[in-house]
């Protein structure tokens, strides 16, 4: 199995990236936010039992739904026809052309399993009202899959066995901690198994054994050390995880089974994000988290030497599954410009074949504008990576209003890639400074604790240092510095307004935090398993009240005097409704300018196209009318 695994405490559905300084010599067409809506998103990647087809899903008919399409190339088949629920794919069986899926209900997050029959019926493999489902892999014989599920628990999620031939789970493992599931050995004797410390930069992996029901600790240690269960060997002989133990990176290593030693495998002066081998571990894949940017290596196990990938520019290389057969390679390819495309690549004949054309026909790259990390220093010294995005019609002479744009997390990273809202703001005027924030990933772990317990205050004061980078600048006017994000990002929109009223001239809250007390308390039950930690991270509401409610923009409200607009999920089980009603409730008492955009069929995040194009193009109207046009004063003196 090739188990790929992310940590998040809020996530942030905006993928952020970021636009190089250059000189614009004609003028550049604006778009519309229909056709940037227009391009098509696409994920996922399963090979049929012949190779012939590959499984993925996209939004083309304006909601997620799921598609095959011929490896050699031709129009995509569509499989599924949802016009309610975002529908995703899993994978195709081994045996036949039936094939599993997911969705939820409205954002719920209750996602279950589903099976598309061969006479195109749906069976929902993991019923259950209030039920959450996640596939795991499939076992090596490929005769059964692994999936976990929290319906006998809300807060834990339970490991079962699916054999095809009857479709009737058995429990493999009853989960009473609250574990992380990492991999199952191909031998099925062992399981892989994390669990989260004291804090979000903790935790441990254990092994459990299936036949003598024996569950270990091979991780033990003191101190902050983070290590991620990855995958077994094809033999089942070695446990390979990510650990930054005595490092302030994770890198790579494996541990016998039978002797517990334990050894590096591979090491850079970055994060790792994965590694997993192929199905009969002729290769082995390994994903870099290379200063925002994602860097593939697949090694040929049996030299130990990387495999020549193409040449493909200006993009990152991600998703990568290797087929059953070990013949082909599907990947995603992403670039600023170019939202991600699927492709197939042949080992033998080492050609890669783009499948797919995401972008829509109507926008012209070259209108579009590529990325620039850069790095400013904050109040006391410490370097902020960053993504900046710059119009190019932005000069000394033509100066442009700018936002700082704030990740989701708190944890998050925001990335090289492209975003259909970051470049609609680019192309539209905005200068767009995508920050990376004292607490964010991917930049060693002192940086990533650097946060703790420091929320509302430090993380806070580097976004306003933001400001004065673009202010900086030289073509930015700087009067005209609003500040952006979605959930914790969010939360950042409020607490500037809140904390430093004067600083930016509007807010725009994708979902953000307001009241980190009710917040904490009403955390999804299924996220038992990090609870302790996302406490840690911010703060335990049954003993840092006071805390907690210092740094929550809602007991503040009374200081945010700047222009606002709120977007919501009304579904949305992580950054509750009430958490966006009572603020904008708040600023309305005091005929505050506030705006409030809420969607009934969403949650933690926006899938539907529709509901995207309202969103969007009411943050536009919003900034061109409060930013771009307006003067840079306080909301009542607006009124």
């Amino acid at each position: 199995m090739n188990p790929i695994k992310r940590f998040t405490l809020i996530s942030f559905a905006l993928v952020l990236v970021v636009s190089a300084a250059v000189a614009q010599t004609k003028p550049v067409k604006e778009y519309t936010i229909e056709q940037f809506m227009n391009t098509v998103r696409i994920g996922g990647s399963s090979f049929s039992s012949d190779e012939k087809s590959l499984l993925f899903h996209n939004n083309k008919t304006g909601i997620f739904n799921v598609y095959s399409i011929p490896v050699r190339g031709g129009a995509p088949t569509q499989l599924t026809s949802s016009t309610k629920e975002s529908t995703f794919s899993v994978s195709y069986l081994p045996t036949d052309t039936r094939f599993i899926y997911t969705y939820d209900r409205g954002g719920n997050e209750n996602n279950h399993l589903y099976l598309r029959e061969l006479d195109g019926t749906e069976r929902d493999l993991t019923p259950g009202e209030k039920v959450k489902a996640n596939f795991l892999g499939w076992g090596h014989d490929r005769k059964s899959f692994f999936f976990s599920t929290n319906e006998r628990d809300a807060r834990f999620f339970d490991i079962y066995e699916m054999p095809i031939d009857t479709m009737k789970p058995s429990l493999v493992y009853k989960d009473e901690t609250g574990f992380d599931f990492g991999d199952i050995s191909n031998d099925k004797k062992y399981i892989a198994l994390e669990k989260s410390g004291g804090s979000a930069a903790d935790s441990d992996i254990y092994l459990y054994n299936t036949a003598t029901k024996e569950l270990k600790n091979i991780t033990s240690h003191t101190g902050d050390v983070a290590n991620n269960a990855q995958t077994f060997d094809i033999d089942s002989k070695y446990l390979y995880y990510l650990t930054d133990a005595g490092s302030e990176f994770k890198y790579v290593a494996r541990r016998e089974l039978a002797t517990g030693k334990t050894e590096v495998v591979e090491k850079a002066p970055w994060d790792y994000f994965y590694t997993y081998f192929s199905h009969n571990g002729k290769y082995r894949v390994t994903a870099v988290n290379e200063d925002a940017r994602t860097k593939i290596k697949v090694y040929d196990t049996a030299t130990g030497k990387p495999v020549t990938l193409p040449q493909l520019p200006n993009a990152d290389i991600t998703g990568v599954n290797i087929s059953p057969s070990e013949k082909l390679m599907a990947f995603y390819l992403n670039g600023d410009r170019s939202p991600s495309n699927l492709y197939i690549y042949d080992f033998a004949t080492k050609k890669a074949t783009k499948l797919t054309e995401s972008l829509n026909p109507e926008i012209n790259p070259a209108d579009l504008v590529d990325s620039q990390v850069i790095r400013y220093k904050s109040f006391d010294g410490v370097e902020i990576p960053s993504i900046l995005y710059k119009p190019k019609n932005a000069s000394a002479q033509q100066k442009v209003p700018a936002l700082v744009l704030v990740h989701g997390g708190p944890g998050g990273q925001t990335r090289v890639g492209y975003s259909p809202l970051t470049q609609y703001l680019v192309n539209h005027g905005y200068v767009v400074l995508g920050v990376n924030n004292r607490g964010s990933s991917g930049y060693g772990k002192t940086f990533f604790t650097s946060d703790d317990g420091k929320h509302g205050r430090e993380p806070l004061w580097d976004c306003v240092e933001a400001k004065k980078y673009l202010a900086s600048l030289g073509y930015v006017d700087e009067k005209k510095i609003g500040i952006a994000g979605g959930s914790y990002g969010g939360y950042m929109v409020l607490a500037a307004l809140a904390f430093k009223p004067e600083e930016f001239a509007v807010g725009v809250d994708l979902f953000g935090v307001s009241n980190w007390v009710r917040t904490l308390q009403s955390i999804p039950p299924y996220w038992e398993s990090f609870r302790k930690s996302l406490y840690k991270e911010i703060g335990d509401p049954s003993k840092d009240l006071e805390n907690l409610r210092a740094v929550s923009p809602l007991f503040h409200a009374d200081k945010i005097v700047k222009p606002l607009i709120v977007l919501q999920g009304a579904n949305d089980p992580r950054v509750i409704k009430p958490e966006s009603d009572e603020i904008v409730e708040n600023i309305k008492k005091r005929n505050g300018v506030v705006e409030y955009v809420l969607f009934d069929n969403e949650g933690h995040g926006f899938t539907k196209k529709a509901n995207e194009i309202r969103a969007y193009k009411a943050v536009l109207d919003f900034l061109d009318r409060y930013l771009k046009n307006g003067d840079a004063v306080s909301s009542t003196e607006q009124k």
